[in-house]
């Protein structure tokens, strides 16, 4: 394997999935790839928005500006170049993509001839999360490419 993608939300526990998939890649010596996708932008200005790595304790999430695609394309940029510096490989990739979350992942992980997909589940029941249709789910049943899946329930 060359290619691990790592594709991340900005829930809280991205960090984990990110040292994770970065520990895979690493011990494969394999080339990283991380990949946050921007979806509607009402999203992010909703009440169960949660702050992401890189502003927590720094700045909110409600002083990003989520009034425009670009805004948000360059906070994610930011939060993805915060876990880079987080993992300490300057050579990590990072791929911002807009769209649908499952189908941006797929064709990114396409594009990029990633040889496996590493995601996290938030769900504190993952396995029925993933039975009932999460976007870790849709991943899983229409790419081709192999996936690692990072549970992150909270204990």
């Amino acid at each position: 394997m060359e290619k691990v993608m790592i594709a991340l939300d900005y829930d809280p526990t991205a960090q984990k999935v990110a040292e994770i998939g970065f520990t895979i890649a690493t011990a494969m010596k394999a080339e990283v790839i991380l990949m946050h996708v921007i979806t509607d932008i009402i999203y992010y200005s909703s009440i169960a928005y949660s702050p992401i790595m890189g502003y927590t304790g720094m700045m909110a999430m409600d002083q990003v500006k989520k009034d425009s695609v670009e805004s948000l394309i360059n906070a994610s940029n930011h939060f993805l170049d915060k876990i880079k510096d987080h993992l300490g490989d300057m050579a990590i990739k990072t791929i911002v993509q807009e769209g649908d979350f499952a189908e941006s992942i797929i064709n990114v992980a396409k594009k990029q001839h990633a040889d496996i997909i590493v995601m996290g589940s938030h769900s504190k029941k993952w396995l029925e999360n993933i039975i009932m249709g999460s976007v870790t789910e849709k991943v899983l049943q229409e790419s081709t490419i192999p996936m690692f899946i990072v549970p992150t329930k909270k204990r």
